[in-house]
């Protein structure tokens, strides 16, 4: 299952995954666990069965998938409170949402990866979907977070797919103690901040400067909201994604990779925060949608969140802009190369064309770019730490 994973620079300076996806890979290229602990953490990973029943029965209106080789994943994190560990973070009455969700377009040949966010605020289209107790819901327009709360992970990709026109080809989910494990699993994550941080709520009290997070704190770390910044979930998502380029990068360190007393925990970890399509469970299975992802460089990794304005019957709430939503949709089932760049104001949620560079920047001249430059959509690369 792999070679050597290579402790040189370059090695270093590659994005090898998104989150949990990138643990696995490194197990997989490491050869540095054995096929007895590889056959216990297969086990770990949770297949979705009843999901893929669900896609299956509506598999004729889903899209097609138009490019070959490129690959979609949507990443789900689970606000469940099921469990002792997760409960600790308030009661719900048997429901769970989508507290993040990204969707995670891997180019064909494996030349970038785009991770873009969705707001759980963003009001949608909802299909009618089959809830638990095997009854259905209303089709109807409500809170993207709506789909999964009701109809779980097979609603929300129903729902994406049905917002986009992109084919999701796998899903993750992964609730907040699987997420707190991973953290501590590779013994904290590095984040660098500008100002200090006092959050009664998330029981987060943090100094300026690098900070290196455990478990705990790095949970409240992306989901405080209201204390931070201008408290909005813009500011939440971006901060998530960084946050995730930072834990990519701790993964990468030759200290987890290399040293075999860290590595199995971390592998652990790992599997065990993972419900996936029956495809992904297995280390295997991860292995083959990931593997190529080692040879993408930092700067071809691009993170940003769906263009959005606030919903004109609820400033609360966020809608869809157009024409730049679509254009950036139109960008990820073509597996068209998508710009991104932090210049962007931050609520505009535009995509800068026309006579703008491909960092929102004038081009030099009409003749230096003979067909119409790519849109450029806020956002940042995985290079772009925030800790340089």
């Amino acid at each position: 299952m792999g070679g050597r994973v290579s402790a040189g620079r370059g090695a270093r300076r590659r994005w090898i995954g998104c989150g949990v996806g990138a643990v696995v890979l490194f197990a997989a290229g490491s050869g540095g666990v054995g096929w007895v602990l590889y056959a216990n953490l297969d086990g770990n990973i949770t297949p979705d069965e009843a999901a893929a029943a669900e896609l299956e029965r509506y598999a004729k209106e889903r899209p097609t998938s138009l490019v070959k080789d490129a690959q979609n994943v949507l990443v789900i994190g689970s606000d469940s409170r099921a469990g002792d560990d997760n409960g600790r973070y308030g009661t719900d009455s048997g429901t769970e949402r989508s507290d993040t969700t990204i969707l995670l377009h891997l180019s064909g040949g494996r030349r970038s990866a785009t991770a873009v966010s969705v707001p759980r605020d963003l009001m949608v289209d909802v299909p009618s979907c089959r809830r638990p107790d095997g009854t259905r819901t209303a089709s109807g327009f409500a809170m993207f977070n709506h789909a999964f709360e009701t109809g779980g992970s097979a609603c929300t990709i129903r729902t994406v797919e049905k917002m986009t026109g992109v084919r999701i080809d796998h899903h993750v989910v992964v609730d907040f103690s699987g997420f707190k494990d991973m953290v501590d699993a590779v013994d904290g994550v590095t984040v660098c901040l500008e100002d200090p941080i006092a959050d009664k709520a998330a029981e987060l009290r943090l100094p300026a400067g690098k900070v290196t997070l455990d478990g705990e704190r790095a949970l409240g770390y992306v989901r405080a909201r209201k204390s931070l910044g201008d408290g909005s979930d813009t500011e939440r998502m971006e901060r998530q994604q960084r946050f995730l380029g930072a834990l990519v990068h701790k993964v990468q360190s030759d200290d987890v990779l290399l040293n075999p007393v860290k590595l199995y925990p971390v592998l652990d970890a790992a599997t065990s925060s993972l419900t996936t399509d029956p495809d992904l469970a297995s280390l295997r299975g991860l292995y083959e949608l990931v593997r190529g992802l080692r040879d993408i460089p930092t700067e071809r990794v691009q993170f940003l969140t769906v263009p959005r304005e606030s919903y004109v019957h609820n400033a609360n709430r966020d809608q869809l802009m157009e024409p730049e939503a679509g254009k950036l949709f139109e960008r990820l089932r073509t597996d068209a190369p998508v710009a991104v760049s932090q210049e962007l104001p931050m609520n505009s949620g535009s995509a800068e064309s026309g006579d703008h560079g491909p960092y929102g920047r004038r081009a030099a001249s009409p003749a230096a770019s003979p067909s119409p430059p790519a849109p450029t959509f806020r956002g940042n690369t995985a290079v772009e730490d925030g800790c340089g």
